[in-house]
């Protein structure tokens, strides 16, 4: 078998580049660090499970915390048309929720996993990832 990815990404390796946004002892948030899709998060547990409902009741409380507080950050750090939330599971097996935000004068043909956009926004993920951090440890 080989080694589940969302596992290496939680060490610093692996194939999915990513930034951390915050994390504890249960779900660890992620923006990518590659060019592609500015303002899509990954709301991962860090126990490797494969789907939502093989979470333990703590783990799914903080998966609801945490995909909610990263849906409220990124309303408020982008003039956004909405924010999204999805589980889909069908790639890897490591449970993982994305949130992402649909930014404005986005074509109305255009998918959810788009991610070459001539519009959306582009800027600095590092900068982003530490704007977004406050709002996970905020009462």
């Amino acid at each position: 078998m080989t080694e589940c990815p969302i596992c290496a990404k939680h060490r610093g390796a692996g194939p999915l580049p990513s930034l951390e946004v915050w994390s504890d002892d249960l779900v660890v948030v992620t923006h990518g660090a590659e060019p592609g899709f500015f303002g899509y998060l990954f709301v991962e547990t860090r126990r490797h499970v494969a789907s939502l409902e093989a979470l333990t009741e703590p783990e799914a409380l903080a998966v609801a915390r945490a995909a909610w507080v990263a849906a409220r950050a990124l309303r408020a750090e982008f003039d956004a048309e909405s924010v999204h939330s999805a589980v889909t599971g069908r790639t890897v097996a490591h449970f993982h929720q994305h949130v992402f935000v649909r930014h404005r004068d986005t074509p109305a043909e255009a998918g959810w996993m788009d991610v070459a956009l001539p519009n959306a926004p582009r800027s600095d993920r590092v900068d982003l990832c530490g704007r977004l951090r406050p709002y996970f440890t905020r009462p």
